[in-house]
């Protein structure tokens, strides 16, 4: 390895071809029919974060109503 230029660092040329091997494949034109689209992934995501958020809202009210009904006195 070659301290002056760490792009020759076996990890890094490994990194390199995989990503290269990855772009590749995406950009071939059978591989473009499978999966999801980028809509569908961004319908699925948003499904997904309001899921989160009420299940969220829900925990703090139930925590929030029990800690206001904790007698200090």
């Amino acid at each position: 390895m070659n301290p002056l230029n760490p792009l020759h660092d076996p990890f890094v040329v490994y990194l390199r071809a995989m990503v290269a091997a990855r772009i590749a494949r995406l950009r071939a034109e059978e591989d473009r029919s499978r999966g999801a689209s980028a809509i569908e992934w961004a319908i699925i995501t948003a499904i997904l974060a309001l899921l989160a958020i009420t299940i969220g809202a829900i925990i703090t009210k139930k925590v929030t109503d029990k800690a206001n009904n904790i007698n200090t006195g």
